[in-house]
C-alpha cells in the first residue's frame, strides 16, 4: 500500500526527497555514459578505427578492486544496522583505501595505453583510445565524487550520527558508490567487446 505522502512528518518527506534527488542524479549520469558508448559504436564503423587496441590489464584489475569495494560497503551498512558501529567504520575505511586504490590503478591503466602508443590525443592517438581516455576518465571524475561522499559519510559516522535505525546518509553513499561499480563493470565489458 503506498502511503499518502500529505501525511508524511518532515522528517520523512526530507528522507524522501533526497532518496529522490539521489535517483535523479543517477539516471542523468547513466544518460551521459548512454551518450558516450552509443557514440563509441557509431565511431567503430569510420575507416580510422582501431579495432586491434586492446584495453590494458590494470583496467581489468581495477574492476575487481572496485567490486571487492562494493562488498566492503555493503558490510558497512550491515555493521550499521546492527548497531556495531566500529565494523562499520573499519569497512568504510577499508572502502576508501579501495576506492583510492582504483584510482591509482587507472592511471597505471592510463600509463599502459602511452607505452603501447596509444595516446589521448596526436598523431599517434585514435579515435578508439580517445574514447577510451574519455570514458574512463570521466569515469574516475564521478569516483572522485564518490570518495567525497564517502569521507562526509565517514566524517558523519566518527560524530556518531548514523545509529541501526537512522543511516540514511551512509545508506545513499552506498547507492551511489554501488552505481560506479556496476557502471565500471558495464564499461569494461562494452569496450572488451565492442571491437
Amino acid at each position: 500500500m503506498v502511503k499518502d505522502v500529505t501525511v508524511l512528518s518532515l522528517k520523512e518527506k526530507n528522507d524522501r526527497a533526497k532518496k529522490m534527488m539521489l535517483w535523479f542524479g543517477l539516471a542523468s549520469l547513466l544518460m551521459v555514459f548512454a551518450g558516450l558508448t552509443s557514440a563509441y559504436i557509431v565511431s567503430s564503423s569510420r575507416d580510422d578505427w582501431s579495432a586491434e587496441l586492446e584495453l590494458p590489464t590494470m583496467f581489468y584489475i581495477s574492476a575487481i578492486v572496485i567490486m571487492v569495494s562494493s562488498i566492503t560497503y555493503i558490510m558497512a551498512k550491515k555493521s550499521i544496522e546492527v548497531n556495531k558501529p566500529k565494523a562499520s567504520l573499519y569497512w568504510l575505511m577499508l572502502t576508501l583505501g579501495l576506492g583510492v586504490l582504483f584510482i591509482i590503478m587507472q592511471f597505471n591503466g592510463f600509463a599502459q595505453l602511452v607505452s603501447q602508443g596509444d595516446y589521448f590525443t596526436g598523431p599517434t592517438s585514435t579515435i578508439k583510445s580517445s574514447y577510451i581516455y574519455v570514458m574512463a576518465g570521466a569515469h574516475i571524475v564521478h569516483v572522485v565524487a564518490g570518495i567525497i561522499s564517502l569521507l562526509i559519510v565517514l566524517y558523519k559516522h566518527i560524530k556518531g550520527k548514523y545509529t541501526a535505525s537512522e543511516y540514511l546518509g551512509l545508506s545513499l553513499g552506498a547507492t551511489f558508490w554501488h552505481f560506479l561499480d556496476l557502471l565500471w563493470l558495464y564499461l569494461v565489458v562494452f569496450m572488451t567487446f565492442v571491437k
